[in-house]
């Protein structure tokens, strides 16, 4: 249920952790102004690829997540740890983390 089907080694995150793909960066601006390559900003939105089960409190009432696969999410400028799966770069988080979601 909570592993991934797309990649091709399935990876299942733990506890209240979140797999994320991060959006490709813009190059042209909406007026059509190109951005240069080399800027080192990340992009600060991604896809949800795989959510853990969730988090485990004293009482040990499991709390599931709020996110869900397929979600776009605003993630911060910093923190993450970097995945490499199938040649392709993703990213792990808490929940906790994340900044937001879009709808």
């Amino acid at each position: 249920m909570f592993r991934t089907t797309t990649l091709a080694r399935s990876f299942a995150p733990l506890v209240d952790r979140v797999l994320i793909r991060r959006a490709a960066k813009e190059t042209q601006t909406a007026g059509g102004i190109y951005l240069p390559t080399s800027d080192n900003v990340k992009a600060n939105s991604g896809e949800v690829v795989a959510v853990g089960p969730g988090m485990r409190d004293v009482s040990g009432n499991l709390h599931a997540p709020t996110l869900k696969a397929g979600d776009e999410v605003l993630l911060p400028e910093y923190g993450g740890t970097k995945v490499t799966i199938a040649e392709e770069e993703l990213f792990l988080f808490r929940e906790d983390d994340i900044l937001g979601k879009f709808d």
